[in-house]
């Protein structure tokens, strides 16, 4: 009995320690970034393309690379869910969960969702070079693209197995095609879908590595697919690389402009996520 006290003391607080170094750590990065950040971040900074010599620290703002990652993030988001939702729903409501087909292909989704981004990004990067397409706008929606796609079938997928297995039963009992029954599940995941959408959102939008080489980077809003584009999290690696304190300080605003665009998408993640279970 006194060893499973200790036991359980023990664990008690190893936990409770972990929860603390883990609030601190988030405490200590956003407080750096809001510190170093707040001072150089304005209207200016959200409102303007970097005029020459902007990164030896000159005037201008991040516009450029605010509207490159939104066209990024998105074009990867719509162009990943209408790959990702047709395959969720195939995988869940025309297989049977004993099919090996399956099985299969959800572990080789799992194993693609682990795998680092700059592998997506070497392996867009080959693609592109076959094909003859440079780093563009086009290239960075690519590179995305794969690698959002696993992030949103296994979200989908994870939303969809909590479908009562009742509706299945009664839908086929009334004599309703399987892509009757695929619609209406849809309506039952919509809030799921809304989801995985913010998720791999805000995945795209924070990713650096997949786009390093496929986007090019550029000080202008690109206005054509085939025009490279700059991205958040690139502006702030070469400003953060800069000797001058003015662009580093820049750089830390642009890790402000992120980290709010992301506490949005995480905060009405969480909000339609409860919503769901509510509904559940």
């Amino acid at each position: 009995m006194r060893k499973r006290k200790l036991e359980e003391a023990i664990f008690k607080a190893l936990m409770i320690v972990s929860t603390v170094l883990v609030g601190l750590s988030l405490f200590l990065i956003i407080g750096t970034i809001v510190v170093k950040g707040l001072p150089f971040l304005d209207w200016d900074m959200i409102s303007k393309i970097p005029d020459g010599g902007y990164y030896f620290g000159r005037s201008g703002g991040m516009l450029n690379a605010i509207i490159g990652s939104i066209y990024i993030a998105g074009g990867a988001t719509l162009l990943g869910m209408f790959i990702s939702l047709p395959v969720s729903i195939y995988l869940n409501v025309y297989l049977k969960k004993a099919n090996h087909f399956a099985r299969f292909a959800k572990l080789s989704f799992d194993v693609l969702f682990g795998i680092p981004s700059i592998v997506y990004g070497a392996f867009a990067f080959s693609l592109m070079v076959y094909l003859g397409v440079r780093a563009s706008l086009l290239g960075g929606v690519i590179a995305v693209t794969l690698l959002v796609i696993p992030i949103m079938v296994r979200t989908l997928d994870e939303v969809i197995v909590h479908v009562p297995k009742e509706l299945k039963e009664a839908t086929l009992s009334l004599g309703a095609t399987r892509w009757e029954m695929a619609k209406i599940y849809f309506r039952q995941i919509r809030a799921g879908v809304l989801t995985a959408v913010l998720l791999a959102f805000g995945r795209g939008v924070g990713d650096v590595a997949a786009v390093m080489f496929t986007a090019g980077f550029s000080d202008n809003i690109p206005v054509s697919l085939h025009e490279p584009a700059a991205t958040l999290p690139l502006a702030i690696f070469f400003q953060l690389g800069s000797p001058i304190p003015e662009v580093q300080g820049r750089a830390y605003a642009s890790a402000l402009i992120l980290t709010i665009v992301i506490l949005i998408i995480v905060v009405f993640s969480t909000l339609l996520t409860n919503k769901r279970r509510k509904k559940s």
